[in-house]
């Protein structure tokens, strides 16, 4: 298989979102600083309350789907026809905003760390006014497989293949056939997972140090997004005890047009989210529930 190499490094950015959550944002820190069909990907992770409490109040999405991933803490999630659903350490939620969806995340801890991540996936012309939908993933119902090395991997969506033994993630059949792995090594381990050559891919390290890519590597330290070229696999070297997202997907090679927390593919289609959110149009119907 031929392996992908660093193509360029993506150093996260400090800012805030919703009520002054304090953010590292590394994919989507500018629009053009994206790798379709991923439109973002946010790091909250803080002992302190002050850059958490505030939350994310009431607000709307519409064409695009929404990852949360809970490492610590908890978290609530609510929407505009009064779904709840509870996110703690280790809980995953996966949302599609599709035609519509206003909601809020706000903690339920006044004190502790809260560490996660927020990702956007966009999603193709055909889906993006579907009714909204989620999935509500209990830690206990992610898989996590033991490396025979060392370390872990916990496959949130796709499958990881090792060894040709296949473990199917909790998230399954999407449109970009999105590939979400949170992978933990020991210094020294290495990790070598296939790709389809037809995805874009990323690693995203939140702690330690790892060598990217085979004959020639990259190091790629903490808090940095590494795009990796083609190829039809990904292999890493942990420098030091390394804990780091995987993330792949088809690209939709479509047009994009943003504003704020809509994702069309005109600005004539903007237009009309901005002025249903203004109207009351954004949201027609139940966000459908499935707990996985």
């Amino acid at each position: 298989m031929n392996t992908r190499q660093v193509e360029r490094i993506i150093d996260s950015i400090n800012t805030s979102d919703g009520a002054g959550v304090k953010l590292l944002r590394s994919i989507g820190q500018r629009q053009h600083v994206r790798l379709d069909p991923f439109l973002m990907l946010d790091e909250f992770g803080s002992f302190d309350a002050n850059d958490y409490i505030a939350g994310f109040p009431p607000h709307p999405h519409r064409g695009f789907e929404t990852v949360t991933y809970m490492l610590e803490g908890h978290m609530l999630h609510e929407d505009h026809m009064g779904n709840k659903g509870h996110l703690r350490s280790g809980d995953v939620q996966w949302m599609s905003a599709a035609h519509g969806i206003i909601h809020s995340e706000m903690p339920q801890q006044q004190s502790g760390r809260m560490h996660g991540f927020q990702l956007w996936i966009n999603l193709p012309a055909r889906e993006k006014m579907k009714p909204a939908s989620y999935r509500d993933i209990p830690s206990e119902r992610i898989p996590v497989v033991a490396l025979a090395h060392g370390g872990r991997v916990k496959v949130i969506a796709g499958c990881f293949i090792e060894s040709e033994q296949r473990t199917n993630g909790s998230v399954q059949g999407l449109a970009t056939q999105a590939l979400y792995l949170d992978v933990h090594l020991t210094q020294g381990q290495q990790f070598a997972h296939p790709i389809p050559a037809s995805h874009n891919a990323f690693i995203y390290l939140y702690e330690g140090e790892l060598a990217v890519g085979d004959a020639t590597t990259t190091s790629v330290t903490a808090h940095q997004a590494a795009i990796l070229g083609s190829g039809e696999q990904m292999a890493v070297s942990a420098q030091k005890d390394a804990r780091f997202l995987v993330l792949a997907a088809q690209p939709l090679n479509e047009p994009i047009v943003q504003y704020g927390p809509f994702v069309m593919n005109t600005r004539e289609e903007i237009e009309q989210a901005i002025l249903d959110y203004q109207t009351g149009k954004l949201v027609q119907e139940k966000a459908q529930a499935f707990n996985e």
